[in-house]
């Protein structure tokens, strides 16, 4: 099982993330979190919602081969 992350916590891997609501306000959806920043809290549903990595992918900036 995948783990999940809360609002507040760092992101620790740049990617791909699922997004979960917890009282189905809106459907599940897909977003890009960047490491180094927080998971924020939604909107709606406060600290209801959950985060799950889908896909890792590296910033171009950091990536050694596009590093100017």
């Amino acid at each position: 099982m995948a783990e999940l992350f809360k609002p507040g916590a760092k992101v620790k891997k740049s990617g791909i993330y699922a997004v979960v609501h917890d009282d189905n306000h809106a459907d599940p959806h897909e977003v890009t979190c960047v490491s180094g920043k927080v998971f924020p809290i939604c909107g709606e549903c406060g600290e209801d919602v959950r985060f799950r990595l889908v896909k890792h992918a590296v910033l171009i900036g950091r990536h050694e081969q596009f590093k100017s």
